[in-house]
């Protein structure tokens, strides 16, 4: 059973104790405030049925925002719960109401929460950061109305160089190295033999080559 959030938590909501503050340029509170929350927690709602009975499902902000930051900074389930529980910042980004030294969730929550997802999940929420943001982009980049009088200057050119990447590299599989090896191999045979030293040792190199 889930049960949706009445208000998305926003940075003046966010309770902390005397004396802390959250850093309002910190780089995961100003990601949280261009995430499409609302739309992920009716995608989120949509994975559960209508039911209500059960245990109530913890928030879509809290799960999801732990996934992307154990995603973003490669570390296991055990360990973005920990980093959580100790960052301020963390916990906003997550939807949590206020500070708190408490766990927020074990770290099986994270696994079960994983499996409940489709495949899919993660990319449909890449996807609509990417339009929200690019929405926001382009109204920031809208020209002004008299843009027609201003002049598009060159800006230089650009040199490209292909050679720089060859593409006559043989393969590591590819059997002339191991030809050439040999051919190389029987080089110093040849070369470092003396007839002195008696009879030079017997390589049938036909058969080797063929």
């Amino acid at each position: 059973m889930y049960k949706k959030q009445s208000k998305q938590l926003t940075f003046f909501d966010f309770d902390t104790p005397l004396g802390l503050e959250l850093d309002p340029k910190n780089r995961y509170v100003l990601k949280a405030d261009t995430m499409p929350w609302d739309e992920i927690e009716q995608k989120y709602a949509d994975l559960f049925s209508e039911s209500k009975n059960g245990n109530v499902a913890l928030h879509s902000r809290l799960m999801v925002g732990a996934l992307l930051l154990k995603a973003e900074r490669e570390i296991s389930d055990e360990e973005v719960v920990k980093q959580i529980q100790e960052t301020p910042c963390l916990q906003y980004f997550c939807g949590l109401p206020a500070f708190t030294n408490e766990v927020p969730f074990h770290p099986a929550t994270l696994t079960k929460f994983r499996k409940r997802l489709p495949a899919d999940f993660i990319c449909k929420i890449n996807d609509m950061y990417l339009s929200r943001n690019r929405k926001n982009d382009d109204a920031d980049s809208n020209p002004p109305a008299d843009s027609s009088s201003v002049e598009i200057t060159n800006k230089g050119d650009l040199t490209l160089d292909s050679t720089c990447a060859p593409q006559d590299i043989r393969s590591p599989t590819d059997l002339s190295l191991l030809n050439q090896a040999r051919e190389n191999l029987e080089k110093m045979i040849d070369k470092l033999h003396k007839l002195s030293y008696g009879k030079k040792p017997w390589t049938n190199r036909k058969v080797a080559r063929k």
